[in-house]
């Protein structure tokens, strides 16, 4: 059992009174039952952290999963150390006080020096050298002498003899030391000293009762410890409060310690690891998420390989020669009882052209039974019963008969899904699949490159642009400082006023001065018969005159400036969307060289997000690929995404790549919506022309599989 930062970790029992329809979630590898999801979540958490040690071996800083495989592999080791020399080992190991490292040297050392019963070895035979295994140690004053009995050729005893220690020759030990530390760990309970297992005592008849000498130096170190602490209570009550007061001022400053580090401590930085975000009073306030439609008339651990059936002949539907069709169509016609529904006929059929194409075996097989060239709907499944029996499947081949007499709609669900997945791992291995996923691959590399270097050209004449700005901002700033300082061509007026003008305003000002005289001249004349109300009305029409003319002149540049603008504006918002429309394009084409359909993204509970591009809704699959689900409006998907915490890694990550899809994705949405309405609409319609004219089955909307034509069919 790994150990939890070095120490023993107990795995949980199995929650009483389990139902046997009660849904529970179990840890695959430790077999540990929860009633409760976020409980199983936490504890997988937990074994993904790198907190674990193998027992066996002391490796640190793995997983639980990686410290099992670890502890499994020095089993497999110890496994192979030899039975004879357990005994003898285990007699050295018991009551041994010295370290890992050093019983290990010292027990390797004894093995090579003193040989145990049932070694099996090398002596000297008659000026010549033959295999031997010790029968038995003779113990002698000087050195230790060996009964042998000498082995043939088939293992077998042949002869007896006693030789001495100098005639044996002796081998390298059959084991490496790593072997024998993970057999010490694995056959102790205790390491100081190293004490063995009982269940091993009792085998081999080793003594469990500490020796007196062991025994004799424990007790020396626990009077030892026991006089020390005597002479610590005998000490005067001056020495006792002093003590207290020390003990107080280390409390007191291990408390400021601590509220110092807590002050110090850094915030945490997001994002992090889903599971271990937490919910502040600063976030933004998030939605609940939508449940998901289960509606699926394929069982739940199924709906996967339905999926990855359907997109595989979607994506690859030219190459194919089969029309493409519907996710709702194809579960319509997997799960329907008849046996010739010309959907399931025809996706056979092109599956099973492409592997007579490609001459392999399949072919070879068709040729010795000389088949037609030509797939009908009757011959369709004596192809099909030859390809099963050249790929002789057992759970498959149990269909072969009930397929031969015609009754393929009978086969379960899951045995009619298990086919079409052999039949594609089939032509995906084929010349023609690969040919076209490598040249998609160097397609799809040109066009992202191509992307690429727009980018980085747009983003190199975005630089140059805001350099250019910044050169005009810091030149306007450098005039305005020197106009304030009183450079340049600048005239104050006799009120103080600014009267720097370029040469347009004073020819309008000249002009509105001249006329304002002219009109005043005029009136002059009429002094002494007109001097008060036309005099007035002479000059405010002479102001307004004026006034008109300038604005005029004026008007006209302005107009002129403000169209040319315009232009310029209507050239940039042209260029902007030639832009977006031809990334779109680079879009469009990199999705058509499909190679793989790759999910959106995992949220916190690692449930994976899918969207293909041919149905317009988003799949949910849980962690464990064993629950399925799906949205389908505009509506589920705004909520779903208000309901990401982004925050966390992995929602974060979702969030921001249904962001960049948005788009499309609600496109789809839209559009399947829309396709539904208007099924649901000729249904309605259908029912109630059926209470007046008895209508033929094949015209409700959730029949139309039935009228699949493949109109690529290849000849």
């Amino acid at each position: 059992m790994p150990l939890y930062k070095r120490k023993p970790f107990h795995l949980l029992e199995p929650p009483q009174d389990l139902e046997p329809e009660e849904t529970v979630y179990q840890v695959r590898f430790t077999k540990e039952i929860f009633r409760d999801y976020k409980e199983y979540l936490n504890r997988i958490n937990l074994y993904r952290h790198r907190v674990w040690t193998c027992k066996f071996t002391g490796k640190t800083n793995l997983t639980y999963e990686e410290a099992l495989v670890s502890e499994q592999r020095a089993t497999e080791k110890i496994q192979q150390f030899p039975e004879e020399l357990v005994a003898p080992v285990l007699h050295m190991i018991q009551f041994s006080t010295l370290r890992l490292m050093d019983l290990v040297k010292t027990i390797s050392k004894k093995l090579q020096e003193n040989l145990a019963e049932g070694a099996e070895l090398y002596a000297r035979k008659e000026q010549s050298i033959c295999p031997c295994k010790i029968l038995r140690v003779l113990k002698d004053s000087e050195k230790n002498r060996y009964e042998v009995g000498w082995i043939d050729k088939d293992k077998k005893i042949t002869g007896h003899s006693t030789v001495s220690s100098d005639d044996l020759i002796k081998k390298k030990l059959p084991y490496g030391r790593e072997v024998l530390k993970s057999f010490i760990r694995e056959s102790t309970s205790q390491n100081g000293p190293w004490i063995i297992h009982e269940k091993l005592a009792k085998k081999f008849n080793i003594s469990t009762e500490l020796p007196m000498e062991l025994q004799d130096e424990m007790d020396s170190q626990d009077e030892h410890l026991g006089n020390k602490k005597e002479m610590k209570r005998g000490g005067s009550g001056t020495k006792k409060r002093k003590r207290s007061e020390t003990e107080n001022s280390k409390s007191l400053h291990m408390i400021k310690k601590a509220l110092k580090e807590e002050k110090k401590q850094e915030p945490i930085k997001y994002p992090i690891d889903d599971l271990l975000v937490k919910s502040s009073a600063n976030d933004p306030v998030l939605t609940d998420r939508p449940a998901p439609m289960r509606d699926f008339r394929v069982p739940m651990d199924c709906v996967g390989d339905l999926l990855m059936i359907w997109d595989f002949c979607s994506s690859f539907s030219k190459l194919l020669h089969l029309w493409p069709f519907s996710l709702e169509d194809f579960e319509n016609a997997i799960c329907h009882k008849d046996s010739n529904v010309t959907l399931i006929m025809e996706t056979h059929s092109a599956i099973i052209r492409l592997l007579i194409k490609d001459g392999g075996d399949y072919y070879t097989v068709i040729q010795k039974k000389k088949r037609k060239a030509k797939i009908t709907l009757i011959t369709w499944a004596e192809y099909l019963c030859d390809f099963l029996e050249v790929k002789d499947i057992p759970e498959l081949s149990t269909h072969i008969a009930t397929i031969r007499r015609g009754h393929y709609g009978l086969l379960e669900i899951r045995a009619k899904l298990n086919i079409f997945q052999e039949l594609i791992a089939e032509v995906l291995a084929t010349n023609a699949v690969r040919d076209q996923l490598d040249r998609y691959i160097e397609q799809r590399q040109e066009l992202a490159a191509t992307k690429r270097g727009e980018a980085i050209e747009e983003a190199r004449k975005r630089k140059e642009e805001k350099e250019l700005n910044k050169v005009e901002s810091d030149v306007k700033e450098v005039r305005g400082k020197t106009l304030a300082n009183g450079g340049g061509k600048l005239q104050i007026s006799e009120n103080g006023s600014s009267g720097k003008q370029n040469g347009m305003e004073k020819l309008d000002v000249d002009a509105l001065s001249s006329k304002r005289k002219k009109i005043s001249g005029n009136g002059d004349k009429g002094k002494d018969a007109m001097k008060s109300k036309k005099e007035k009305v002479g000059r405010k029409a002479g102001d307004k005159l004026a006034d008109e003319e300038a604005r005029e002149s004026l008007s006209d540049k302005e107009h002129n400036k403000v169209k040319k603008q315009r232009k310029e504006k209507d050239k940039e918002n042209q260029e902007k969307k030639n832009k977006e429309q031809w990334k779109e394009h680079l879009e469009r084409e990199i999705e058509k060289r499909f190679v793989r359909t790759n999910p959106l993204g995992k949220d916190k509970n690692y449930n994976r997000y899918w969207f293909f591009r041919r149905d317009g809704r988003i799949f949910i699959e849980s962690s464990d690929s064993k629950e399925w689900g799906y949205y389908s409006s505009k509506e589920e998907l705004d909520a779903f995404m208000g309901s990401l915490n982004v925050k966390g890694e992995r929602e974060k990550a979702l969030k921001r790549h249904l962001e960049r899809q948005y788009q499309r994705i609600c496109l789809a949405l839209q559009k399947r919506s829309k396709s539904i309405a208007q099924k649901i609409a000729l249904d309605e319609a259908v029912l109630r022309r059926s209470t007046r004219v008895r209508a033929p089955r094949r015209d409700s909307p959730a029949m139309a599989f039935l009228k699949y034509v493949n109109k690529w069919k290849d000849n």
